[in-house]
């Protein structure tokens, strides 16, 4: 028995068989697709991890918030460590102790 599935008229988008995209770094080719002209910021030519490159995209300065933010919390972390106590020392003398509860 077969069956036959067919889709509904005029609610589809239209499909371009031969859509082109377009990257930034010139590179360019055909794909399927409801739009007839794609441009795109990276592609399999420029992407780092297909071409074993490191290329930095920066969008709105958040690499640089991003690192000062880093920098703040490591300067912090090293004046928190100068003022805890030393290792093996616990106030009043006491150790760890562990509880069950049941």
């Amino acid at each position: 028995m077969l069956i036959f599935l067919l889709m509904k008229k005029e609610i589809h988008p239209k499909y371009y068989h031969e859509a082109k995209v377009k990257c930034a770094c010139g590179n360019s080719f055909i794909v399927g697709s409801t739009m007839p002209e794609i441009n795109i910021e990276i592609c399999s030519k420029c992407h780092p991890f297909y071409t074993g490159k490191d290329k930095m995209i920066d969008t709105a300065g958040r690499v640089e918030r991003f690192k000062k933010r880093l920098q703040k919390t490591s300067a912090k972390r090293k004046k928190n460590e100068r003022k805890s106590p030393p290792a093996g020392d616990h106030p009043k003398g006491e150790k760890n102790q562990i509880l069950w509860i049941r």
